[in-house]
């Protein structure tokens, strides 16, 4: 017989707040959760640069019914659009029984990466080596990617506008590329700088070859010619083509389950790809909704947003005007009627480094989708602090849903810290929030999250769409 609960516990239970996590998921939702994650790491491995996320999405997309959006045409309820925003950035869009006329649902992710992009002018020869140099994008530990197979993505524009798309180092039977790093018998000095001097942004070099030109008629940099030559071979390129390329290197580790239980995924891109899918995921379900419901998945993120195709730009605040033209409303009235789920990850507690964290204010795998309610630094500098009453009507959604969830700071304050894209969609009158996954090792080649909270975060986004 099942024990009675004490007058104490039963107002514990009733006043005390306890996020309940994995523990109170059915078997069922446990095997749901695995299941969708499987599809995730094969987004994961599809698209380590944010090109291939949205050559991805549109196909995903299109499978489904999403058609191109045309600003002239007319649209019912239950219509699917996208928008691509030059191969970098992509909006879907599920039409709604109202329309924008009260506002949209917006879910936005980011689809770019900390990784290592090539100079413009890259290729040189030293010692009998060919290497690439290297400018380093996003916040990254340099030291993390000495030392690791990469692999080379991007595009490049040859002088007659033909664009080739570059991949190389993804198959299994392909070579790959890799940043040196000195032996521990020779790295006394190095050992001994701060972490930040100890390896320069100067210092990631690329290996890419060492043998010599076989038919050259003289001695000048043969080690490079043979790598242009083969280069020339497979892509037609040359030289030159590299000062018109978008050209970057990414680890070539593929997705792969963590732990004796298979509960976890180690993988590169989790920031922010595990909110980018789900997102997605949850447009594509979606049905018979009563707003417009948008996914907007985002370029430049880790950079600071800017550009054409970041969240600075007025790509998405312009889809939104075209949205509510068809509508017969102004553009304005549409996005102040808005609400917005700012899908990026936060920090993961981990007890292996406890004192950068806040327990109490910190989020935990396992623990559900996370809502950052301001991110920021120091005093709360360069973020949007979401509003009590729409952080409460987050809260209710996830209840009323069934959707595990958790609360989360960026480690302690005047310790942590960091930025998302929630305030760019704040400054466009919209009430916003940040809910994403928690990830373990952010920003590391290699980055750990649960498989409940990303089945969660899709979970939440598909609930937010689906509100009456």
């Amino acid at each position: 017989m099942a024990e009675e609960k004490t007058k104490t516990a039963l107002l514990r239970e009733e006043l005390m707040y306890e996020p309940k996590g994995v523990k109170a998921l059915s078997a069922e939702e446990i095997a749901d959760a695995d299941a969708f994650c499987e599809g995730y790491k094969q987004f994961l491995n599809a698209s380590p640069v944010e090109r291939e996320a949205v050559a991805y999405t549109v196909a995903a997309a299109e499978a489904a019914g999403f058609v191109p959006f045309d600003p002239e045409g007319s649209y019912q309820a239950g219509d699917k659009i996208y928008l691509v925003n030059r191969g970098k950035a992509v909006a879907l869009a599920v039409i709604g029984k109202n329309g924008v006329k009260k506002g949209a649902r917006l879910a936005i992710a980011h689809i770019d990466s900390p990784r290592i992009d090539l100079k413009p002018n890259p290729l040189y020869e030293s010692n009998n080596l060919a290497l690439f140099k290297t400018h380093y994008y996003g916040g990254l530990k340099k030291y993390q990617w000495t030392a690791i197979p990469l692999t080379l993505h991007g595009v490049v524009v040859k002088l007659d506008g033909t664009r080739v798309d570059v991949k190389w180092g993804d198959e299994e039977n392909e070579s790959c590329f890799c940043v040196t790093d000195l032996l521990p018998h020779l790295a006394q000095e190095q050992v001994t700088k701060p972490m930040a001097k100890a390896f320069t942004g100067e210092d990631l070099n690329v290996l890419v070859g060492s043998r010599p030109y076989a038919e050259a008629e003289d001695e000048k940099e043969l080690v490079k010619l043979n790598v242009m030559a083969i280069l020339n071979e497979k892509y037609g390129i040359t030289e030159g083509d590299f000062l018109s390329a978008e050209l970057c290197l990414t680890p070539s580790f593929k997705a792969k389950d963590i732990g004796f239980d298979r509960s976890m995924i180690g993988g590169y891109g989790h920031d922010d790809k595990v909110c980018a899918y789900p997102a997605l995921m949850a447009a594509l379900n979606a049905k018979d909704v009563e707003q417009t419901c948008v996914t907007y998945l985002t370029d430049k993120e880790e950079i600071g947003s800017d550009g054409n195709t970041g969240m600075q730009s007025d790509f998405l605040r312009y889809f939104i005007y075209d949205l509510a033209k068809l509508d017969g409303v102004e553009g304005y009235r549409a996005l102040s009627q808005s609400t917005c789920l700012s899908a990026d990850v936060n920090a993961a507690f981990d007890p292996t480094y406890a004192s950068a964290f806040e327990a109490k204010n910190s989020c935990y795998l396992n623990g559900g989708v996370v809502i950052s309610k301001y991110t920021g630094h120091g005093g709360k500098y360069d973020t949007s602090d979401a509003s009590a009453e729409f952080m409460g009507a987050v809260r209710s959604m996830l209840e009323e849903n069934g959707v595990q969830w958790q609360i989360g700071e960026l480690g302690r304050v005047d310790l942590g810290g960091g930025g998302t894209i929630a305030k760019y969609v704040a400054n466009m009158n919209v009430d916003v929030i940040d809910l994403g996954v928690p990830v373990l090792s952010m920003h590391a080649p290699f980055e750990i999250v649960s498989k409940t909270d990303v089945y969660m975060a899709y979970r939440a986004f598909f609930s937010f769409f689906m509100q009456e």
